[in-house]
């Protein structure tokens, strides 16, 4: 497969806009949980408060962020991702 190739067929745009979008969704997991994990966990641990028996960072880091993200790539596929034949398309 040679540059003229990738150039010219459209799943590469497609993979290169989803993988961007797999780009951001880490981003946006990365910030979620270091904005928790150290923005609330930066207090003393006598001024923590608990959520089911967990320290609320890591509650709201760990445990919302997981369901959070999982969700969010959940729609992310249903309406985002384009399915793509991956057989060689022929020409002639």
């Amino acid at each position: 497969m040679n540059k003229e190739t990738t150039e010219m067929d459209p799943r590469f745009k497609i993979a290169h806009r989803e993988a961007w979008m797999g780009v951001g969704i880490a981003i946006v997991n990365f910030l979620w949980w270091f904005g928790f994990a150290y923005g609330l966990g930066a207090r003393p641990v006598e001024e923590y408060t608990y959520i089911f028996g967990l320290p609320d960072w890591f509650f709201y880091s760990c445990v919302v962020g997981f369901i959070l993200m999982s969700a969010l790539v959940i729609v992310v596929t249903k309406f985002f991702l384009t399915e793509v034949s991956f057989e060689e398309e022929e020409e002639g």
